[in-house]
């Protein structure tokens, strides 16, 4: 064989192999067992995909339960699987900064902002100044809408699947009415006069407004990246001093010490039970999916502030 031939079917191997290497590329959108990849940010989303996909999917949750959002600092191992997914579910309105700016200078697959599928609250953040309140959740029927959108976009990427994520999704959703109706119901038996809410950070506002429990302060604003002053806190002692509620809260996903101080210098109790504000709670707790975590919260609130309370499923 002449020098010329063994060059061209040297060249024939080279070009077969390296288009052989090239392949995964266009494979890496699906998991090894061929089922779509699909990323949700936060820990509520991931537990609402998870309830309507089952395993049809192959869906990787980037925050832990009981991390911060507001906060949240993205780690080589996202960028990865944001890159790799061919479906991005996220909550948006700046919930999670740190993930939507890496979300949007590398991730590829379809984004979609599945908490603006609620019509957002206008809080003020400086004087002139009105954002979008991203804890959406806190109304149940948020979440509803939230389930609809995940359901959608989960039958346009596997169509093939969607008799199981309509049903899936429907089952969900009742299970979600119900929610809503019992939440209104205990929040109906704390004695109007304490029938007010004061929270480490400005994450209740649509459970307040869907529930009749007004918010009657906080030591932070909507970002828990806030750091209170002095005069803040004093503030909010007095306030509380003056409303003359029994009790406040502390969330699980923000270090207790600074409410703890208003707790005792406004001479009110601080339930030894946290209320989930931006996570579910860690698998096992009382808290481990957005239904059990909206029924611990409504629980401990309603207990604290001398309603009555009956457990979810038995006030029939």
């Amino acid at each position: 064989m002449g020098k010329h031939c063994w060059r061209v079917m040297m060249g024939v191997c080279l070009a077969i192999y390296m288009g052989g290497c090239s392949q995964p590329t266009s494979q890496n959108s699906t998991s090894a067992d061929g089922k779509p990849r699909v990323v949700a940010t936060s820990t509520i989303i991931a537990d609402l995909t998870e309830k309507i996909a089952q395993d049809e999917i192959q869906l990787t949750g980037i925050l832990k339960p009981g991390t911060d959002p507001h906060v949240y600092e993205p780690v080589p191992a996202d960028s990865r699987n944001l890159e790799k997914a061919q479906l991005i579910l996220y909550n948006g309105f700046n919930l999670e900064p740190g993930l939507i700016k890496l979300m949007n200078s590398t991730a590829k697959g379809r984004k979609i902002a599945v908490g603006e599928a609620a019509k957002p609250l206008q809080l003020e953040k400086e004087k002139g100044q009105t954002v979008p309140d991203p804890h959406v959740w806190g109304d149940v029927k948020n979440a509803i809408a939230m389930t609809k959108v995940i359901r959608d976009a989960l039958i346009e990427l596997s169509p093939e699947d969607r008799e199981i994520f309509t049903q899936q999704a429907q089952q969900l959703i009742q299970e979600l009415q119900q929610l809503d109706t019992w939440i209104a119901k205990q929040i109906a038996t704390i004695p109007p006069d304490k029938r007010k809410l004061v929270t480490t950070h400005d994450a209740f506002q649509y459970y307040g407004r869907a529930y009749g429990i007004p918010i009657a302060g906080t030591l932070i604003g909507i970002s828990t990246e806030e750091q209170p002053s002095a005069q803040t806190v004093r503030k909010l002692v007095d306030a509380i001093k003056k409303i003359g509620i029994p009790a406040i809260f502390a969330e699980t996903t923000i270090n207790p010490a600074l409410i703890k101080t208003v707790a005792a210098e406004a001479k009110v109790k601080l339930p030894p039970r946290q209320l989930y504000s931006d996570s579910i709670g860690a698998a096992g707790s009382e808290g481990d999916s957005y239904v059990k975590m909206m029924s611990a919260n409504t629980r401990t609130i309603v207990e604290a502030l001398g309603g009555k309370y009956t457990p979810l499923g038995t006030d029939k």
